[in-house]
């Protein structure tokens, strides 16, 4: 078997789950879509394993792309919430690439189309730098360039940047964290479904009441609950801040592009919150990041399906080198 026979092996891996495919042709997108639960699994070659085996016939791939959800080295990886860490030559694949989950989706933003994206205002995507950004497990970032040579990849650890506070209550937050023992609070603290829940808790402690112990997708799901809401509220309006941010050092015009596990939850209350206001609220910069577009990712799997475009582009750079 040699690098790039068909099928190739795609993935997308958080900190909490771990998404495989198989893409059976050039161009073609992952098929035999399967979600492995992390913790299942004590290493990523043994949830490989377990995926090929119980999901995809038993298969070999010729190559493999996997997204992963933390700094990468060559061909080492670690993930940033998971104990996952190892190397590429563990996996037993002849051709495997790493990319940063975030480049992933930047790769395959593309390639996705009406249905899969929600407008959260601004003009339509143009064709200068793509940014996007997502909270998750933890809160991701990465770009895509226009170069003469196509689109490029730019992965980044943006979500360890300071959380941009603005309003009062968002710094009685932070100070509230900080007497909880946090005391450099980044955006991802924040800005996540960790964070939801740790936001959650701090705006008890600001409104000096008792929060009980919720999960992030409990927070979601009580929409008639007051503090759930101003979690919400906040959660939405720090987002925006933080995307405007992301576009301005990128140089984002053409658009900024959310994803991660839990937007898509969230739809509608992203919609109708703050996070657009926010998002141009410069006052230095407001005309600028009026022209930028944000979207918001409602596709199912677009990080493989980054992960498949980047193999299909490096088989017919192959091909014709």
């Amino acid at each position: 078997m040699s690098a790039f026979d068909l099928p190739w092996l795609v993935a997308d891996i958080g900190g909490t789950n771990a998404r495989f495919g198989l893409v059976t042709s050039l161009g073609a997108g992952p098929s035999h879509v399967a979600v492995l639960a992390g913790a299942d699994h004590p290493t990523l070659p043994d949830a490989v394993t377990a995926y090929l085996a119980q999901h995809a016939g038993g298969v070999r791939p010729g190559a493999a792309c996997l997204a992963l959800a933390g700094p990468i080295e060559g061909e080492h990886y670690r993930l940033t919430n998971s104990a996952w860490a190892g190397s590429v030559r563990d996996l037993g694949i002849p051709y495997v690439r790493l990319l940063n989950d975030f480049e992933a989706l930047a790769v395959s933003l593309p390639h996705l189309e009406g249905g899969d994206l929600v407008s959260l205002g601004g003009p339509p995507p143009g064709d200068g730098v793509k940014a996007v950004l997502g909270p998750g497990t933890g809160l991701g970032v990465g770009a895509l360039a226009p170069s003469e040579h196509g689109w490029i990849p730019v992965p980044g650890e943006g979500g360890h940047v300071t959380v941009p506070v603005v309003e009062p209550r968002e710094f009685e937050v932070v100070r509230a964290l900080r007497s909880q023992g946090v005391p450099h609070v980044v955006a991802e603290h924040l800005l996540s479904g960790p964070g939801l829940v740790r936001l959650h808790r701090a705006l008890a402690l600001v409104n000096g009441v008792t929060a009980p112990g919720l999960t992030a997708a409990d927070i979601v799901a009580r929409v008639d609950d007051s503090l759930c809401a101003e979690t919400i509220e906040m959660f939405c309006a720090l987002l925006g801040g933080f995307a405007g941010n992301v576009a301005l050092t990128l140089g984002a015009r053409g658009g900024v592009y959310l994803a991660g596990g839990v937007l898509p939850r969230i739809v509608e209350r992203v919609c109708g919150s703050a996070f657009r206001a926010r998002f141009e609220a410069n006052p230095d910069m407001a005309a600028y990041l009026a022209g930028i577009g944000t979207s918001l990712i409602v596709a199912a799997q677009p990080g493989m399906t980054g992960a498949a475009a980047w193999l299909s582009q490096r088989a017919r750079r192959e091909l014709v080198g």
